[in-house]
């Protein structure tokens, strides 16, 4: 018998314990109840994609080819894409992400008239 009630009291603490942890991890919402009494309760949370961090890296990719279409010229950048097109699929998969797209081109424009 002093068992089962032993049990319960380790069953309440276990719970109490987890609210605890997770108040401590994920924060805290306070809300006041319609009494006027105000209780804490853990933040929900949410995982959210990085858009940022997407936006960041596409742009990144796009300065860098337009850098790239920049520095080489444009007869030496189609042939050396053309040379990624004609290798294995690994290549041919680089020459597709390398090829001068309308944004690339913007790019080395831009390029061309702050760098001369």
């Amino acid at each position: 018998m002093a068992y089962y009630a032993n049990s319960e009291f380790e069953k309440r603490m276990r719970k109490v314990v987890k609210r605890h942890n997770r108040l401590a991890t994920s924060g805290v919402v306070h809300k006041m109840l319609p009494d006027g009494l105000v209780v804490a309760k853990p933040r929900i949370y949410n995982p959210r994609f990085p858009w940022f961090g997407l936006v960041s890296l596409v742009a990144a990719v796009f300065l860098f080819k337009g850098y790239l279409h920049f520095a080489l010229g444009a007869a030496d950048y189609a042939a050396r894409t053309d040379v990624l097109l004609g290798g294995t699929i690994l290549e041919q998969a680089g020459g597709l992400a390398m090829f001068a797209d309308p944004v690339t081109l913007t790019v080395s424009q831009i390029f061309t008239m702050l760098m001369g």
